[in-house]
């Protein structure tokens, strides 16, 4: 990825952070973009000492137009040309259908869905009046295609399996770009996103990935990380329109053990 500029929104902490680093790591630029200025300025030092050619952070709403088309712009400045994009951002606010506040079903669908729709729409228009290519890629979810049977999970899957909606159409609308938009679905992570639920949440989250997990065990996100770089890169030039399960089997897996 020497010589590239990834842009890479959620970069201040979990699957967001382990990509730009993973980047910086093979000589990318790198331009962070995350809604907490700290930890992504935090970040973007990091990549820096890690080998990045370049780094910045920028605090950065995705659910604002604004924000976004600003956050590209400093990204640009910074970095150079952009040929990269880690769509990653994104929450998780769980309760039953019959009870979720209007307020944040709105928030989960602005900040999952419509986010990802702005950065990748930003995205586009800067690579398509380039016209050189390059490689979008977009953090889907397992409640993509399948239900959880914790439930209370409406919201979020209503948002994955939009973006994972969006990711096929844009694939084939860009492919003549050669523009490559494709998706990540990481499995249950342990990230700072699992670990800020209610106290012992992580703990239990763990000791349920031993059994229900094929593989026994929560993914990390340098591992994820592998993935996207993967698909960011030319080692996967001919693959477009796909979702890359990052999962530990899980989806892979029958509910019934029989």
């Amino acid at each position: 990825m020497r010589g590239s500029a990834v842009v890479v929104t959620g970069a201040g902490s979990g699957i967001g952070r382990a990509v730009a680093l993973a980047c910086a790591r093979r000589g990318a630029a790198v331009a962070g973009l995350d809604i907490d200025a700290d930890a992504v300025r935090s970040v973007a030092e990091e990549s820096l000492a890690a080998g990045a050619a370049g780094s910045v952070g920028i605090a950065c709403d995705i659910s604002s137009e604004e924000s976004v088309q600003a956050g590209f712009a400093a990204a640009e400045r910074a970095v150079g040309n952009v040929d990269g994009v880690f769509a990653n951002a994104g929450i998780e606010v769980n309760a039953p259908l019959h009870e979720f506040e209007l307020e944040s079903w709105r928030r989960v669908i602005d900040v999952n869905l419509v986010g990802t729709f702005l950065t990748c729409r930003e995205a586009l228009r800067l690579l398509v009046a380039r016209g050189s290519g390059g490689s979008i890629v977009c953090t889907s979810s397992p409640a993509a295609f399948v239900g959880f049977s914790g439930g209370g999970n409406s919201a979020y899957a209503a948002s994955k399996g939009g973006l994972t909606a969006l990711v096929r159409s844009a694939a084939l609308d860009y492919a003549e770009h050669g523009i490559r938009v494709n998706a990540v679905v990481p499995g249950a992570t342990d990230t700072p996103m699992l670990a800020s639920g209610p106290s012992g949440e992580i703990e239990h989250a763990r000791t349920s990935a031993r059994h229900q997990v094929p593989l026994g065990r929560l993914g990390r996100p340098d591992e994820v990380a592998a993935a996207v770089v993967w698909l960011l890169s030319d080692d996967s030039s001919y693959v477009t329109g796909t979702h890359l399960v990052c999962d530990g089997g899980l989806l892979a897996k029958s509910a019934n053990d029989f």
